[in-house]
């Protein structure tokens, strides 16, 4: 997979996020409760909640784009509380994907990637891909999910995995 496959792959799942959060509205006034209740919804005592899965998703997915393109990453406060502003807070995160093209990808591999949480040490390109941006965007994009589907909002597989490239014949 390459650097601009991952950020494709990052855009797709954040805009499946986006639908998984259509459902869960649709369940949330099928049983007369606010859908922003579940924005607080946990699977776990000492696990993020279902908001701060959607920030750290996208955190994941800014940051890759912008470590491997060398670009600033735009700056998201971690203020939502609903689900209207984590949706905004995706729609400003799939933007910023969508600025970062193959060119700007060039050599990403081998460019030096230093968040200040490595505490000055860091890792190629590659290396922060596979080893950090692509696991943890899953992880908390998974989360967001079985979050949801905990609190039965009823999504399958189709749901997380999205559209397919199919073709005819």
């Amino acid at each position: 997979m390459t650097p601009h496959d991952a950020i494709q792959l990052f855009a797709k799942t954040l805009e499946n996020l986006e639908k998984w959060m259509d459902k869960a509205g649709e369940h949330a006034k099928s049983r007369s409760f606010d859908v922003d209740v579940l924005a607080q919804a946990r699977l776990a005592p000492d696990q993020f909640a279902f908001v701060q899965q959607v920030q750290a998703a996208c955190d994941q997915a800014k940051y890759a784009a912008a470590y491997l393109s060398g670009k600033p990453a735009p700056s998201h406060p971690d203020t939502e509380k609903t689900f209207a502003e984590l949706r905004e807070r995706i729609r400003k995160c799939t933007s910023f994907l969508a600025t970062v093209g193959e060119k700007d990808l060039a050599g990403a591999e081998e460019r030096k990637v230093a968040p200040p949480w490595l505490g000055g040490r860091w890792l190629r390109g590659g290396d922060y891909l596979m080893h950090v941006a692509v696991p943890n965007f899953f992880f908390h994009a998974t989360m967001a999910y079985a979050i949801l589907r905990h609190n039965g909002v009823q999504l399958g597989k189709m749901d997380y995995i999205g559209s397919l490239p199919t073709r005819e014949g």
